[in-house]
């Protein structure tokens, strides 16, 4: 079955609270549309297009969050943001250019999140709520419980399938030899992307601690950080350790405590920072940078990744000694068409969730929509089919789930011609074919966010949504 976190009650109380937000951006009808987005979300916002205006407006309107362009008529935005963060408003970082130079000096100098334009308003929400719950919960090793205790309640893997009994089985058992060893040995969790890895590691991190939810689960995202920065994250620093470090730093390692560290993505952590990971993994200390003193690390570590790590170490861009440090105990998550039975029992459950959450009456699924769902491959796995089904369930009239609520990325054929169909008929026979194949594969597999498929195309989100109207794609 597959992992599903169902409270988010902390999360919705933050998100409720009416924070202020400055928008400094010089691009009117872009400021506009952001801030009706962020006004629809409960937030009170005021835009100014220069540097002048934005410190002429903070004597009147104090901003909890900054969103601040680099390229402003009067200046860099990097001129501001010290003083922003002398305020104790927490800024993100928006930039036209993609220069990642720009990028590090701004987290340096305090931004909490940067985005590259063109930047969809979904994703640019997504971070303002992100940032908004980590100002809440920082300047304490505690954020690190706060933020992910309502992650850890209510998760639970769901399936009845013999390749899902076979991951609780190994749960229990993994649990039973780390809870009792002083030493607990690492934890790789590998699967396709969407398996529910994640999942995974908070159970078990749940059934390490015998349920001890005062524990910390500290979540670490190896690619969601530039290279430039990550290992700050992970070490810590020290006052004066480079420019920007005002302030003594303790690193996520050390937020861990004696609680479980999950290195998810462990795949796509940089080269040189494996022989230091690797360090910590051996010695069981770490050392912030700029210090010369070693603190003891007792927090059990789990890894994850959707990448072959024996393969990439055989190539030289994995350390093959990590590899087998990190390996000394795994998990596989089987991909979602490898569990017969589960794909419906997973679908009624995130109906039913979806409905709860949003107090809608439960709704079936039609024959339609039933054998769409089991004919469809889900390259995105249970992450895919929890969305897709959301939407769906959202769309829904009459208490009826269609296969046109669904509007799942494949051919509508009807069950004659489903059943003639075979691997070879279902190739591509020209290049138009190819393409319109590859880009409803990875519109799937980024659960049909535009912007995040044409980054995993390393195209633009307009030329993505040129090749979509090409194809007469619709989401």
């Amino acid at each position: 079955m597959q992992l599903a976190h169902i409270t988010t009650s902390n999360a919705s109380t933050i998100i409720k609270q009416q924070s202020k937000i400055l928008i400094v951006e010089d691009e009117a009808l872009f400021a506009r549309a952001v801030m009706r987005r962020l006004q629809k979300a409960g937030y009170e916002c005021e835009h100014v297009e220069s540097l002048q205006e934005a410190r002429n407006i903070t004597k009147q309107f104090l901003p909890d969050m900054v969103l601040l362009d680099m390229r402003l008529p009067d200046g860099n935005g990097l001129d501001l943001l010290a003083e922003f963060v002398a305020k104790e408003a927490a800024v993100i970082v928006m930039t036209a250019h993609g220069e990642v130079s720009d990028a590090v000096n701004a987290m340096k100098l305090g931004a909490v999140d940067y985005l590259k334009k063109p930047i969809d308003l979904e994703e640019l929400l997504l971070s303002v709520q992100k940032a908004e719950a980590a100002t809440i919960q920082s300047n304490s090793l505690d954020y690190s419980r706060q933020r992910n205790a309502h992650a850890i309640e209510g998760v639970e893997l769901l399936g009845d399938s013999l390749a899902m009994q076979n991951v609780k089985a190994q749960i229990q058992r993994i649990a039973q030899i780390v809870a009792v060893d002083t030493v607990p040995p690492t934890v790789l969790i590998s699967g396709e992307t969407g398996t529910g890895k994640d999942v995974a590691a908070r159970l078990l991190h749940l059934s390490c601690q015998n349920k001890q939810k005062d524990k910390p689960f500290v979540h670490i995202d190896c690619a969601s950080f530039p290279a430039e920065l990550i290992e700050s994250e992970l070490f810590g620093h020290e006052k004066g350790a480079f420019t920007g470090a005002t302030a003594t730093r303790p690193g996520l390692i050390e937020a861990a405590e004696d609680g479980t560290l999950f290195l998810d993505e462990i795949g796509e952590l940089p080269l040189s920072l494996q022989a230091k990971l690797l360090n910590v993994l051996e010695r069981r200390v770490v050392r912030r940078i700029g210090s010369t003193k070693e603190r003891a690390v007792p927090a059990r570590f789990i890894a994850a990744t959707n990448r072959d790590l024996h393969t990439m170490s055989i190539k030289g861009s994995f350390r093959q000694d990590l590899y087998y440090r990190l390996n000394v105990m795994s998990l596989t998550m089987p991909p979602l068409r490898e569990r017969d039975g589960d794909l419906m029992l997973l679908a009624q459950y995130f109906a039913a969730q979806t409905a709860r959450r949003y107090g809608l009456a439960n709704a079936v699924f039609s024959v339609n929509a039933i054998k769409i769902i089991q004919r469809y491959t889900w390259p995105g796995n249970v992450r895919e089919l929890r969305h897709q089904v959301s939407r769906a369930m959202l769309l829904s009239h009459e208490g009826r789930i269609t296969d046109v609520d669904l509007a799942l990325p494949i051919f509508q054929v009807s069950d004659e011609v489903y059943a003639q169909t075979n691997t070879s008929a279902n190739e591509p026979k020209t290049l138009d074919d190819a393409e319109k194949l590859i880009l409803l594969k990875v519109l799937a597999e980024a659960e049909n966010n535009v912007s995040k498929a044409a980054r995993k195309l390393g195209i633009t989100r307009m030329t993505m949504r040129y090749r979509m109207d090409k194809h007469n794609i619709k989401i």
